[in-house]
């Protein structure tokens, strides 16, 4: 569903992404780790049609993402850790604009709306305008757009920051929801515990490389770290060890 081959992202003489590889099939939550400045953000960015490569190759549901925009566009979701949405409009004019651009017959539009709206407990203020909402109501409602398209591939960055306690639970049972559904989950996060309990398989980069792939119990194994471990302090190992290799 996400293909990334021989991916490379430059910025004058700087290397933010290095000949990544990486595919992510569909049903799969994938968590993408790695410390600030590795390259995590720069990817997505590729990814979600928002930033050109340098060089390599991007397709999402078979679409090449520099070669056919439009239509893999069409196919994912991008929620950014900075959430945006229309100051002037409501969430409900916002969420059928989200749902006239991607095509939802009306008649859907009109019986899910108010259903998300419900479980994101946005029914009091969907009248609203935007502009008034926390950056957690404005995540909250990012993510109810994405359940009303259903798209084959969803990326999220920094996905929890500014949601409260609840929200970040619901939105942990959704993750699951998605993948049973069969789209592709592209996750970045530095909540470790998250990654460890929800991901299917992580990666993670460092320096623009990916230096470790696998289900959390492979990565724990390649880095000669024991079942009790967790993914936080393996993760550590291995991008310590990473730094002092390359200094």
């Amino acid at each position: 569903m996400i293909k990334i081959d021989k991916l490379v992202k430059t910025f004058g003489d700087f290397r933010a992404v290095d000949g990544l590889d990486l595919h992510v099939k569909p049903g799969e939550i994938f968590g993408f780790l790695g410390p600030n400045g590795a390259g995590k953000t720069t990817t997505v960015k590729i990814l979600s049609g928002i930033m050109r490569p340098t060089s390599g190759t991007v397709s999402v549901a078979g679409f090449d993402i520099d070669r056919n925009p439009e239509e893999a566009k069409r196919q994912l979701a991008y929620i950014p850790d900075e959430p945006f949405v229309y100051p002037k409009l409501t969430a409900w004019e916002f969420m059928r604009f989200i749902g006239d651009i991607y095509r939802i017959p009306e008649e859907e539009q009109r019986r899910r709306i108010p259903e998300l709206f419900e479980l994101f407990e946005l029914s009091g203020v969907s009248d609203g305008l935007l502009e008034g909402y926390s950056h957690g109501m404005k995540q909250k409602l990012l993510i109810a757009s994405v359940l009303l398209r259903r798209p084959k591939v969803v990326l999220f960055d920094e996905p929890t920051v500014g949601l409260d306690p609840k929200s970040i639970r619901r939105f942990k049972n959704l993750l699951g929801e998605m993948a049973a559904d069969g789209a592709a989950v592209f996750m970045c996060t530095h909540i470790l515990d998250m990654a460890e309990k929800l991901c299917t398989e992580v990666g993670i980069i460092s320096g623009g490389k990916l230096i470790a792939r696998g289900t959390v119990k492979e990565v724990k194994a390649a880095a000669h770290s024991g079942a009790d471990s967790s993914l936080e302090d393996v993760f550590l190992k291995i991008t310590e060890t990473e730094n002092a290799e390359n200094h």
